[in-house]
C-alpha cells in the first residue's frame, strides 16, 4: 500500500520493496511548458543541478520530459538522504560555473542520439509549441544566461509543484528538501497543427507509426496492447512482413494519453505493410475485437498487480498523477476496473483513435486511399509585400510588416511575425523563421535578389526574444546560384601540366596517323583483290597498325580518366 506523507512541505509517497531502496523528486515542469527560442532551458537546469554531484558508487541521474522532470536515485537510505538534499540545495542555489561546459555536453547529446522513428511525430500534431517541442534540437542553449536559469528554477522547481517517492521503507534520516515556497503548474493545454483528422504525413523512415490522442481510462490502456497483438498477429506472423512491432500508452496529464503503435518493414514491403497496418484499424475499428485478446491482456495485468513489487513500481505514475490532479486509485480499484473492460469499450476506444489519428508512412506511399488527409505542408495564405525573386528558378520572396511568404511550384510557405516560434540567424545573412504550425521558411541571400533593407525587415518585424544567433557556417556550405556555382566548379578544377598537353597532342597526331593509314589498308583489303601470296603479310601489317593505334591513344585514355577522378 502506498503511504501519503509529507517532508518539508513536500507531499511524500512511501511504497514497500524488497530490494534496495529508491527514491525520485519529480517536479511538474517539462519541454512543454518552454517555447522554442527557450527548448533546452529544464534539461540544461538539470544538468546543472547535478554536475557538482560527480561520481558516486550509486546510481543517480535525472530524466526531462515534455511535462515532468525527476531527479532519482538508488542506493542506501543515507546515500539518498544526501543525494535528495544536495539537489534542492543546488536548485536554490544554482551552480552556474559549468554553464558553458554542459551547453556543449547537451549539444554533444543531441548530435550523437539516435533517431527512433516516432520523433518527428509530435511536431506534425502540435507544432512547433508545447508538446511538440520535443521533436526540435536545443536550440535555445545558446542564449540561455544564468539570470535565466535562476528565475525557472524559482519558478518551476518549488516545494508546491514537487512530490517526493522512496521505494523503501522509511523516509530516510537528514533528508532536507530545502525549496522555495511556490504554485502547483498546471500542464499546458496541448496545441494543434492538424486541420483535420485522421491524417497523415510522409516520413523517410521504414516504418508505419500511429499516434492518437484517446481519453485516459482503464480501457484505452488495454486497448494499446490488444491492438499490438492484432498487428504481431497480421504483419509478423500470418505474413512475415514486419520484425518489430510495438505499442504504447502515455497519459499526457490533462485527462487525454496518446496511443501509439509500429510496424517495421522492408523497402519493397512497404505499401504491403502500410496496407496491413490500416487493415487491422479498420477491423478494430468495426468491432471485429477478439475475446481472447481481450482476456490474455487482462490476464497479463493482473499478474503484474500480484507481484510484491507492485506499488513500489507505481510510484513514479502515482507522483506524476498526484502533480497533474488526475485521480490515483489502489490496486484493487485498478483491479476490478481492469476486470470491467468489454469488448464494447475496446471498440469505443478503436473508433476514438481512428477520429484523432495520424498515420506516419513511408516515402512513396499515401493512405489518402483509406480516408486519411495529408497533413498540411504548406500555407493557405500570403502576407502583402515587396517581392524578391530568386536567381536560379522562378520562385519569389514576399516580404512585408506583418511576415514573410515563399511562393513556388511546390506551394506557399508562410510564416508571420506574431506567429513565429523562433528566427535561426546566421551570421553570413541566411534566416531560417519557423512557424507555430511547423511551416519553414528558409532564406538564403545569395540565392534570391534581396537588399539588406528586405533582411532588416523580417530582423525588426520577429522579436527579440524569438532570435537565436547560430554559429557561422563553413563557406562551401552556403548555397550559390547555379551560374555563379557552375564558375566556380569550372575555376576550382585543376590545370593540366605542360608536359601533360603536349603528350595528349603528340600521342593524338600519332593516333590519327597511324589509325588512318590502318583504317585505309583494312578498307582496300575488304574490297579489292590481293595476291594470295601477299594475303597473310598485309593481314599482318592491319593487326599491327590496330595495335599501334591503341598503344598511341594509351596517353590520351590514362591522363582523362586521372583528371575526371
Amino acid at each position: 500500500m502506498i503511504q501519503h506523507l509529507e517532508t518539508d512541505g513536500v507531499p511524500t509517497l512511501l511504497a514497500p520493496t524488497g530490494g534496495p531502496m529508491r527514491a525520485g523528486l519529480t517536479f511538474r515542469v517539462g519541454t512543454a511548458d518552454e517555447t522554442l527560442a527557450r527548448h533546452g532551458i529544464t534539461h540544461l537546469l538539470e544538468h546543472l543541478v547535478l554536475a557538482p554531484l560527480g561520481t558516486a558508487d550509486y546510481h543517480f541521474n535525472g530524466a526531462t520530459g515534455p511535462t515532468f522532470t525527476t531527479f532519482h536515485m538508488q542506493g542506501s537510505a543515507p546515500d539518498i538522504a544526501t543525494f535528495l538534499t544536495s539537489v534542492c540545495a543546488n536548485l536554490t542555489d544554482l551552480p552556474t560555473g559549468r554553464l558553458e561546459v554542459e551547453k556543449d555536453i547537451l549539444r554533444t547529446e543531441w548530435s550523437s542520439r539516435g533517431s527512433a522513428a516516432i520523433d518527428d511525430i509530435p511536431l506534425w500534431r502540435h507544432g512547433a509549441r508545447d508538446h511538440g517541442l520535443s521533436s526540435y534540437p536545443e536550440w535555445g542553449l545558446g542564449r540561455l544566461t544564468a539570470e535565466e536559469l535562476r528565475q525557472w528554477a524559482a519558478c518551476w522547481f518549488t516545494r508546491e509543484n514537487a512530490v517526493l517517492w522512496i521505494a523503501g521503507d522509511r523516509v530516510p534520516e537528514g533528508l532536507r528538501l530545502d525549496l522555495p515556497a511556490g504554485s502547483r503548474q498546471p500542464v499546458p493545454a496541448a496545441s494543434s497543427a492538424l486541420p483535420t483528422t485522421p491524417a497523415y504525413f510522409v516520413h523517410g523512415s521504414r516504418a508505419v507509426v500511429l499516434d492518437a490522442v484517446v481519453r485516459r481510462r482503464t480501457s484505452a490502456n488495454v486497448f494499446a496492447e490488444v491492438l499490438e497483438r492484432e498487428l504481431f498477429r497480421a504483419l509478423r506472423q500470418d505474413a512475415g512482413l514486419s520484425y518489430t512491432i510495438g505499442s504504447g500508452y502515455e497519459p499526457r496529464g490533462d485527462g487525454q494519453a496518446h496511443l501509439r503503435a509500429l510496424a517495421d518493414s522492408l523497402a519493397e514491403k512497404q505499401d504491403a505493410v502500410l496496407g496491413g497496418f490500416i487493415d487491422v484499424l479498420a477491423k478494430l475499428r468495426v468491432g471485429r475485437i477478439e475475446q481472447s485478446d481481450l482476456d490474455a491482456v487482462v490476464a497479463k495485468r493482473i499478474d503484474m498487480y500480484a507481484t510484491a513489487e507492485a506499488d513500489a513500481t507505481r510510484l513514479p505514475a502515482y507522483a506524476f498523477n498526484l502533480l497533474t490532479g488526475e485521480p490515483n486509485r489502489t490496486i484493487d480499484e485498478q483491479l476490478a476496473q481492469l476486470k470491467a473492460v468489454t469488448l464494447a469499450d475496446l471498440h469505443e476506444v478503436a473508433q476514438e483513435a481512428y477520429a484523432s489519428a495520424l498515420l506516419m508512412v513511408p516515402n512513396g506511399t499515401s493512405a489518402d486511399w483509406a480516408g486519411f488527409t495529408a497533413a498540411p505542408t504548406s500555407s493557405e495564405s500570403t502576407v502583402a509585400g515587396t517581392t524578391y525573386r530568386a536567381r536560379d528558378d522562378d520562385s519569389r520572396l514576399l516580404i512585408g510588416t506583418e511576415g514573410v511568404s515563399h511562393l513556388s511550384a511546390g506551394g506557399t510557405l508562410t510564416v508571420t511575425y506574431a506567429d513565429c516560434a523562433a528566427m535561426l540567424a546566421w551570421p553570413d545573412g541566411a534566416r531560417q523563421l519557423i512557424g507555430h504550425d511547423a511551416i519553414v521558411l528558409h532564406i538564403e541571400p545569395t540565392l534570391f535578389d534581396t537588399r539588406p533593407a528586405a533582411m532588416q525587415v523580417i530582423d525588426s518585424g520577429v522579436p527579440i526574444d524569438r532570435q537565436i544567433t547560430m554559429p557561422p557556417r563553413d563557406p562551401e556550405s552556403i548555397p550559390q546560384p547555379r551560374t555563379l556555382r557552375e564558375a566556380r566548379e569550372h575555376l576550382a578544377r585543376p590545370k593540366r601540366a605542360g608536359w601533360e598537353v603536349l603528350l595528349m597532342v603528340l600521342s593524338g597526331l600519332a593516333t590519327l596517323v597511324v589509325g588512318g593509314f590502318t583504317l585505309l589498308l583494312t578498307i582496300g583489303m575488304l574490297i579489292s583483290p590481293t595476291a594470295e601470296e601477299d594475303v597473310a603479310v598485309l593481314w599482318g601489317a592491319v593487326v599491327i597498325g590496330w595495335l599501334l593505334t591503341v598503344i598511341l591513344a594509351l596517353p590520351i585514355v590514362l591522363l582523362t580518366r586521372g583528371r575526371r577522378r
